[in-house]
């Protein structure tokens, strides 16, 4: 009788396995794909800083230019 619950219980662990198998290679696959958004959130929130950074550097080197008093030019 022993035996005979060993064969009848291998399916059901071949299962289990499969199903677990299946289950980890999942999780693996989630957390690839969570590393990768990140990384591009990361990348995309580092350029649009750098991005304000040198639209200000403009703005204020326009301003500055624009205050400079115009000088009158020789005739």
């Amino acid at each position: 009788m022993a035996a005979h619950s060993k064969t009848a219980a291998e399916p059901a662990v071949s299962l289990f396995s499969k199903t677990q198998t299946q289950s980890m290679s999942l999780n693996r696959i989630l957390s690839e794909r969570d590393a990768v958004s990140e990384a591009r959130e990361a990348k995309t929130a580092r350029l649009r800083e750098l991005r304000l950074e040198k639209e200000a550097e403009e703005m204020a080197a326009a301003a500055a230019l624009a205050a400079q008093p115009k000088r009158a030019g020789k005739r």
